[in-house]
C-alpha cells in the first residue's frame, strides 16, 4: 500500500466514525441517489483532507528507483523532511519489531505532554529481569527528574527509565502503551501497534520503517528532543530510596556519536535512536542534515548484526549527498 493511500484510508476511517455517530442522533432515510452524491460527496472530502495531510510529509509511491543489494536490512528508509522526498526505501511498509526504538514515541509523549521538572519518585516497575534488556539501573526509591529519566531512557537505552515514565505519566505501563497507540494513529502511523513503553519484544508489538519516519518526525520538532539525542554522554545526580546522593553517567549508544563510526562526507549525523533484540535484529534510525542544513530521516530495521547495521545506514546516508 503506498503512503498516500494508507493516508486516505486513515482520513476516511474517521469521517466514516462521524458519519456513523451522526447517524445515531436521528433515523434519516435517503433515496439511492442521495446516499450516491452523498459518497461521491465524502470521497472527495477524504482525498481532499488526505492530500492535505500529506503534503507536509514524504510520501512512498513505490517508484522511488531500484533496490540496492548492498542493503541487506529487512527494512530501510530515507526520507529528505525538507525536500518531502523519498530518497530510498526498502519494505517501507512491513511490520516488524522496533526494539528500543519504541523509546521515540516514549520521548515523544514525555516532552510534548509532561514536564520535564517533576521529580519522579520510581516505583517496582523499575524491576526488569528480562535477559539481556538495556538498563538506566536505577532503582525503586530513586527519586530523579524527569529529564534526567529522558536521558536514561535514551543514552543507555534504560529500559527500567521507560517504565518509569509511563507509570509516572499514565499510571500504569499498560495505559501509557494505550496513549502511544492513540498518539501513532494521529500522525498516521496506523500500521503501528505498540503495547510497552521500552520495546521489549511482544508479537503484538510492531511498526514500519514508514510509520517510524512519521513519529520520529514529529519528535524532531521538539528542541529538547534534539538535544537529548545528540548528547554524548549526560552526568546524572539524583537520590536514592535512603536520601543519598547518587551519580550516574550515560553515554550515547549510537556509533556516529561516540565516534565508532564515520558518517559519509557531507553529512553531519543529528542523533536517534538504537535497538537490539534477538526478534527485532539491529535497528537504527536517525537524524541528520546535509551542508546546507536541510533535514533527513533515514531508518534500517532488522539488520543481521551491528555491524551490518551500521554499513547499511551508511549506504543509505550516501544517497543524500550523491
Amino acid at each position: 500500500m503506498c503512503g498516500l493511500k494508507k493516508i486516505r484510508m486513515m482520513t476516511a476511517a474517521c469521517l466514516l466514525a462521524g458519519l456513523v455517530l451522526a447517524g445515531c442522533s436521528r433515523q434519516t432515510q435517503f433515496t439511492y441517489e442521495g446516499s450516491r452524491l452523498e459518497s461521491m460527496a465524502r470521497d472527495l472530502q477524504e482525498n481532499a483532507q488526505a492530500d492535505s495531510f500529506a503534503k507536509n510529509l514524504c510520501v512512498v509511491t513505490g517508484e522511488e528507483g531500484e533496490e540496492d543489494a548492498s542493503v541487506t536490512a529487512e527494512a530501510a528508509a530515507a526520507f529528505g523532511i525538507d525536500s518531502k522526498q523519498v530518497i530510498f526505501q526498502k519494505n517501507p511498509f512491513e511490520r516488524l519489531y522496533p526494539a528500543s526504538i519504541t523509546k521515540i514515541m516514549t520521548a515523544l509523549i514525555a516532552i510534548r505532554d509532561g514536564d520535564l521538572t517533576d521529580s519522579v519518585t520510581v516505583g517496582p516497575e523499575t524491576i526488569i529481569t528480562e535477559t539481556g534488556a538495556s538498563l538506566a539501573h536505577i532503582n525503586p526509591g530513586d527519586t530523579l527528574t524527569m529529564e534526567q529519566l529522558l536521558y536514561g531512557l535514551m543514552l543507555p537505552s534504560g529500559n527500567d527509565a521507560g517504565a518509569a515514565i509511563a507509570v509516572h505519566m499514565a499510571g500504569s505501563t499498560e495505559a501509557f502503551a494505550e496513549k502511544m497507540n492513540e498518539t501513532a494513529h494521529a500522525l498516521g502511523a496506523t500500521d503501528t501497534h505498540f503495547v510497552n513503553p521500552h520495546g521489549l519484544n511482544n508479537e503484538d508489538h510492531y511498526t514500519t520503517a514508514y510509520d517510524l519516519y512519521l513519529i520520529f518526525n514529529e519528535a524532531l520538532k521538539y528542541p529538547e528532543f534534539r538535544k537529548i539525542i545528540g548528547t554524548v554522554s549526560y552526568q546524572a545526580q539524583y537520590t536514592d530510596s535512603t536520601g543519598q546522593a547518587k551519580t550516574q553517567e550515560w553515554k550515547n549508544s549510537n556509533q556516529y556519536l561516540n565516534g565508532k563510526s564515520k558518517a559519509p562526507e557531507g553529512v553531519a549525523v543529528i542523533g536517534g535512536k538504537t535497538g537490539t533484540t534477538r526478534a527485532a535484529g539491529s535497528c537504527l534510525i536517525l537524524g541528520c542534515q546535509d551542508e546546507s542544513g536541510n533535514d533527513y530521516i533515514s531508518v534500517v530495521l532488522k539488520a543481521e548484526n551491528r555491524d551490518v547495521l551500521y554499513d547499511n545506514m551508511t549506504k543509505i546516508m550516501g544517497k543524500i549527498v550523491n
